[in-house]
């Protein structure tokens, strides 16, 4: 029995070394040891030792006609049109992108704080022009405003407001970027093709929520940030919890939400500038084969991302900042507040800190969405472990 089923191996082996010499297609090469696969596998697994196999090449539509005609329950899938999608990945859940979303965005801020607190140093710096003290110019670019910061005020000075930070992605990036593939399945009322229309609706929907929701700890993070402005060298807040209880002390539960409306609109060109141009550009990549689904690809689409946001998200971004840790009655409101800066001093106050921007907000978003991209798979798979019986 045995030496028959090696004759028979055998005899197989020469007919497809035959064969494919014959034939010219990697598709059709590949469906052919499919056909002879099948067929080595029944007779090794007791089947009849004399079965004569026929060969035939087919092109893949014919292949897949055939066998759909003669096997109607079973589902044959055309190769993946996304290259580097393995067909044991499963999609993600909405309950693993928002974990996935609030871990990447808190892993990221970690390596890119410094930058954005050099940031909003930046583009608060001309508040008080005019004045003399602690409003007087003294940062210059955003190393020049880092080694300051360092020098006067400790390495430590970097991470203010870290904590409130951290709070403010696990509740603010778990909405506005977990959230967004559910959104668009919402709006497109569970269809998997979504248009720019769509998408930018998604973006819009989950910015505005999480703003809503996640408002007091921005407020806490950005006053942290600036509060080394005050003369005397003390601090406006001795820790994360003091400058919650204080706002709402001194200003009243509405101070928590200080420049909502503005950060609605920021967050809301944020997100679509962000979340949309990654969709797009990753899917473009993917459609033209110039990479596969992999971290250069994650890299690329995100970098790019991060550069469009910066452009767009800036002028709005310097109102929200500038408003948020202005005084209780410095400003009427964000248009207030734009007005006056445009009349004192001039449009391009509107991207101060720019360069620290960009560099916070491309490297934010490379590291945000590779590390999210690399947790969502990861989360999958043990899910889909957990749920495997053993």
């Amino acid at each position: 029995m045995i030496q028959t089923q090696i004759s028979t191996q055998l005899s197989i082996t020469r007919l497809v070394e035959q064969k494919l010499q014959q034939i010219d297609g990697q598709s059709s090469r590949r469906l052919l040891l499919v056909e002879l696969g099948s067929a080595a596998l029944h007779n090794v697994s007791g089947g009849t030792p004399n079965r004569t196999f026929s060969l035939h090449t087919y092109d893949e539509q014919a292949y897949l006609s055939d066998h759909a005609a003669h096997r109607p329950n079973r589902q044959l899938t055309q190769p993946a049109a996304m290259v580097g999608i393995k067909p044991t990945d499963v999609a993600p859940g909405a309950a693993i992108k928002v974990i996935g979303a609030g871990t990447a965005a808190c892993f990221a801020d970690l390596i890119t704080f410094p930058l954005d607190t050099a940031k909003v140093r930046l583009q608060i710096q001309g508040e008080g022009v005019g004045l003399q003290g602690p409003g007087a110019l003294r940062y210059k670019g955003v190393f020049g405003t880092i080694t300051t910061m360092v020098r006067t005020e400790g390495a430590r000075s970097l991470y203010n407001g870290l904590v409130a930070g951290l709070q403010r992605q696990m509740s603010f990036a778990s909405i506005r970027i977990g959230l967004y593939d559910s959104m668009k399945v919402f709006y497109t009322r569970g269809s998997d093709s979504a248009g720019i229309v769509v998408r930018l609706m998604a973006g819009c929907t989950t910015g505005a929520l999480a703003v809503a929701l996640a408002q007091p700890t921005d407020v806490v993070k950005v006053r942290f940030q600036a509060q080394a402005r005050l003369e005397d060298g003390g601090r406006r807040y001795n820790g994360t919890m003091d400058a919650y209880r204080t706002i709402a002390r001194t200003e009243g539960v509405r101070g928590l939400w200080k420049g909502c409306l503005p950060n609605i609109t920021r967050n809301a060109i944020v997100n679509c500038a962000e979340l949309v141009t990654y969709d797009l550009i990753k899917e473009l990549i993917l459609k033209h084969n110039l990479m596969t689904d992999n971290l250069p690809c994650h890299f690329s689409a995100a970098f790019a991302a991060g550069f469009c946001t910066t452009v767009v998200a800036s002028p709005v971004d310097v109102v929200k900042t500038r408003f948020m840790n202005s005084e209780p009655g410095r400003y009427d409101g964000a248009m207030r507040c734009a007005l006056t800066m445009l009349r004192k001093e001039g449009f391009s106050a509107f991207y101060k800190g720019f360069v620290p921007s960009f560099l916070r907000m491309g490297s934010w978003n490379v590291v945000m969405f590779v590390s999210y991209e690399q947790i969502k798979r990861g989360l999958s798979r043990a899910q889909q472990s957990w749920e495997a019986p053993s």
